[in-house]
């Protein structure tokens, strides 16, 4: 059986250095907001060319605390992809915002910068990009319609650890960014885990408030805060992950490769890099009409995939009445989200599989009917 993913044989060869760096924590008797932490913080703001980062305990909360800061208005609209993950749009309605959402390029899966313009209000505060499966999105563009519309801009960078766009890391074009760690991701921690990063010291001081329950000494609050503190234990194990990073990108992007050579073009395959996109293939989408068939073709072949994801957001049962213009689950408000979760399908793609494995899904997915 070709697994999709196995976080235990994913970590193996990090299994030594973690436990060593566990133990460090377990002894030290410090858990939280510690010296693993700081350390952590430091090492990641260096890797991804920020000046702070700001560990927190979920890529959710790194999302509500970038939007947080800010204090916008109730009932402003913070534009967002309309084929993102659930979690954008959870962090603009967290904090009384509307999600207007803008579709995606059908081939890059990202937001369409020239669809950005149009959606545009008196009461757009700030735009929210998603660099979706590991693809940066079109920064260029969108940097320059923020600027022009004074408008913040917030990257949620939860799947692209590492990724680059003109040679820059994703997460140092807006003015607050978001990552996850989710145990899945290129750099995935042991459990929850997340970080906003930021060249901003005012942002970085306050967010650091802002996760500590609107306190920098203790019993001495000044925001309304809330509990999101990236303890010691995950920021420990981040840092060992952390000087493996761009080792476990560079397997995945060998894997790319053998997919992009060896599968048959009937699979509307990701584009490749370009001059401008760095991409470090969290996850390797392929589109193709009979999705589901061929999902059961490819189990019952011993092949385990996943689907990334199955409801655009505009059809959660939890923000229909937010998102739909009815209440009702309408189809065709947002017609290239629809096509994306109708017909995508996650193949393997972990730093565990070898050439082998893939080459072997190849081979499968080539001879399907």
């Amino acid at each position: 059986m070709i697994e999709y993913e196995n976080l235990k044989r994913l970590n193996s060869p990090f299994q030594k250095e973690i436990e060593e760096a566990v133990l460090r924590v377990t002894r030290s008797g410090w858990f939280i907001l510690g010296k693993e932490l700081e350390n952590f913080e430091e090492e990641f703001a260096a890797f991804n060319g920020n000046k702070y980062c700001v560990g927190v305990a979920s890529g959710l909360d790194a999302l509500v605390l970038s939007l947080k800061y800010y204090d916008f208005p109730e009932g402003k609209e913070v534009i967002v992809p309309s084929n993102t993950y659930i979690a954008t749009v959870l962090s603009i309605m967290q904090n009384g915002l509307k999600p207007v959402l803008v579709e995606p390029s059908i081939d890059t899966y990202n937001i369409d910068p020239r669809k950005i313009r149009e959606k545009i209000t008196k009461n757009t505060c700030a735009v929210m990009v998603v660099h979706l499966y590991g693809r940066p999105c079109d920064m260029d563009p969108i940097v320059e319609i923020c600027n022009a519309n004074n408008l913040i801009l917030i990257e949620d960078c939860a799947q692209a650890h590492g990724a680059k766009y003109n040679q820059k890391n994703v997460g140092t074009f807006g003015q607050v960014n978001a990552f996850s760690f989710y145990p899945t991701k290129n750099l995935g921690a042991f459990g929850d885990a997340g970080a906003v990063v930021t060249d901003d010291p005012d942002i970085a001081n306050k967010i650091r408030k802002l996760r500590n329950y609107g306190s920098s000494i203790k019993y001495y609050n000044e925001f309304v805060g809330m509990n999101s503190r990236l303890d010691e234990m995950q920021a420990a194990v981040l840092s060992v992950k952390l000087k493996y990073l761009s080792q476990i990108n560079s397997h995945k992007k060998a894997i790319f490769e053998i997919y992009d050579k060896g599968l048959s073009n009937r699979f509307k395959k990701p584009l490749p890099d370009s001059e401008s996109i760095e991409q470090v293939h969290h996850i390797y989408p392929i589109r193709h009409s009979e999705r589901d068939k061929l999902k059961e073709y490819l189990l019952k072949n011993e092949i385990k995939t996943e689907i990334h994801y199955p409801i655009p957001p505009h059809k959660q049962l939890a923000l229909a009445k937010t998102l739909s213009n009815d209440g009702e689950f309408s189809s065709g408000l947002y017609p290239i989200a629809e096509e994306i979760h109708a017909t995508e399908l996650s193949l393997p793609i972990s730093y565990f599989h070898t050439k082998a494995d893939i080459k072997r899904v190849v081979d499968v997915l080539n001879v399907y009917q």
